[in-house]
């Protein structure tokens, strides 16, 4: 079953790239105590996700934080590498943690994975935003079709803050 608003967040691990390789970040280390703009793309450097999805983020980012938001993350099942790579190529102000889900355990956990066998891409996750606080989900928005970013963007987060 889906997560829904009101639900806690389950206990995940995500891959984040440091200066000593990847390291392991558990749902506690990235939302206990804070309150975070949590976006999911399907894949990155995908089409939607790259010219579409993370523009809308990092467009309203500023905004976003003035409005109480204490850290951005980007989740995407893809490697810590090529998640680091992509934060290299996007996030020139350095706004957003870049969560690996390489196994898609985060987005199983949450029932939000997604089967893009039919495109080559394996089990990926839904498109989504969520505004999480504490570790519980104030705000959820899924799109019905992953090509598109009608309620997942910055904008659409950053009005509902």
């Amino acid at each position: 079953m889906a997560i829904q608003t009101g639900d806690k967040l389950p206990e995940a691990k995500f891959r984040v790239m440091t200066a000593e390789g990847p390291q392991v970040k558990t749902t506690d280390d990235i939302f206990k105590g804070k309150k975070v703009a949590l976006f999911a793309v399907p894949g990155a450097y995908t089409g939607t996700c790259h010219k579409m999805h993370l523009p809308s983020i990092f467009l309203n980012a500023y905004a976003m934080k003035d409005k109480g938001v204490d850290s951005i993350a980007i989740v995407s099942v893809n490697d810590a590498f090529v998640m680091n790579a992509w934060k290299r190529d996007t996030d020139q102000r350095d706004e957003a943690i870049f969560l690996a889900d390489g196994n898609a355990e985060f987005a199983k956990a949450i029932g939000m994975e997604l089967d893009a066998s039919a495109n080559g891409l394996g089990i990926r996750s839904k498109r989504y935003s969520m505004l999480v606080e504490d570790g519980v989900v104030k705000k959820l928005n899924l799109e019905a079709m992953p090509g598109k970013v009608e309620v997942s963007g910055g904008d659409t987060l950053l009005g509902q803050l």
